[in-house]
This record gives C-alpha cells, structure tokens and sequence, in this order.
C-alpha cells in the first residue's frame, strides 16, 4: 500500500441489510492503522445506505433490489443513499468505498451517481466489493472495481450472496456470432478468501473466525484489499 505521503484519503465502509452498529469497529481501526503506517491521514465513515439491523429485513432486501438493475434511476434507495452522504462529506482527496453484501452494491451505484452529477471531476476513487451480489460494471469503471468473495479450502466459492445477480453479456463470438461471457461486465479484480463461517463474517478478528496459523477472517480480508491497493 505504498503511497505518496500525507494526501488525504476519504474511507467510507458501507453495510448491507441487518448489520449491527459495532460491525466495522475493529476494521476502521485496522484501516486507520495501516494507512498511517504509510504516511496517510484519512477520514473514515461508516453508512447504512438500507438502515441498520432494527430495519425490517425484507423492506431492507426490497430496497438493495432496487439497486440491482444498469440504469440509473431516481428510485434507487441505497446507491442514492451513500451518494448523498459521500458527497456532503468528502472534500479534496482520493476515495476509497468498501461495500460488505448490499454495501458494495450501493457503493457501485453511488460512484455512478456522483460521477453522472458531476461530483467526482478529478477525483482518484476505487470501489471495494466484498460478499455482494454480482451486478454489472460498466468498461470505464471496470479497473476501478474489486470483488472478493469467501471460499473454502478447495477454492469454491462459499458466500451464497456471491451466487446472485449476474456479470454476463453478450459477446461476438466465431464467425460473428454471439456468444454468452459470464465476465464480460466484472470487476477489473476478483478474488476468492478463505474466511471461516461465510457471508456474515468476513469482518470477524476473534475465535473462532481465526485459521491454525492464527490469522483472523479480518486480516484476511483487509491483507485482500491491500494486495489490491498496492502502488495507489
């Protein structure tokens, strides 16, 4: 994560339905750790583009569904959310987004928003997905865009959420003739994690989310993101 020294850097952690307050206190405090290891001073906020956890949980899913769809409409619930809150707090600064499920979705649509209204005119931004469904990324954003998703010891996927939604388009194949690429509108950078227990736990720093060489699921999944990061 080597980087220019003392540019500031604005961190928003954005969560999916039914999470708790508390859920991304110990990874702020590893992000903020890690980056002032490198010389960065950040500012790190938290949202619930849907609420928290005392929301009604299918109003919350009816809400990240209608963040799914490629155009950018004006009934977007959560991406219009974290717009909104992302552009009345960020001043001059590279951005870095981490969407946990829903979050990324939101965080997606955001920087879509944000990017069509004008608000992110020179602005260094990278969007971090983590456990979300898949939606589509347009070409332009694509290298901007990371995925990670849990596996297990094989390498299979294992986060359920990672099944839904689609990165698939249609392509010129032989011949011309089309042919269905399941990747053609994914991330610029995919990868699986081998978190202990799933969906819910990428974020989890004790037992028994720690593997037999005493790494937790939260180092893991920051050590992911870094390994992204490095050189920005």
């Amino acid at each position: 994560m080597t980087t220019a020294p003392n540019r500031l850097l604005h961190i928003y952690l954005l969560a999916g339905v039914k999470t708790t307050l508390s859920a991304f206190f110990e990874c702020r405090k590893k992000l903020e750790n890690l980056f002032a290891q490198d010389g960065r001073q950040t500012t790190i906020h938290v949202l619930f583009p849907y609420g928290d956890y005392t929301r009604n949980l299918w109003r919350q899913l009816w809400e990240v569904r209608s963040d799914f769809n490629s155009w950018l409409l004006p009934w977007r619930i959560g991406g219009r959310a974290a717009a909104e809150a992302i552009r009345t707090s960020r001043a001059e600064g590279q951005v870095l987004i981490i969407g946990h499920s829903g979050g990324g979705v939101a965080a997606y649509q955001a920087v879509r928003m944000l990017q069509r209204q004008g608000a992110l005119e020179n602005t260094d931004i990278r969007i971090v997905q983590i456990g979300s469904p898949k939606i589509p990324i347009e070409p332009l954003l694509r290298e901007r865009v990371a995925y990670f998703h849990a596996v297990d010891d094989s390498g299979r996927l294992s986060d359920p959420i990672s099944r839904i939604g689609s990165w698939g388009g249609w392509s010129a194949g032989k011949r011309s003739l089309p042919r269905w690429n399941q990747r053609k509108y994914a991330p610029g950078f995919v990868k699986g994690i081998p978190v202990i227990g799933g969906h819910a736990n990428y974020f989890r720093h004790t037992a028994p989310y720690v593997d037999a060489q005493s790494i937790c699921n939260l180092d893991k999944t920051i050590d992911g993101i870094r390994s992204w990061l490095k050189g920005w």
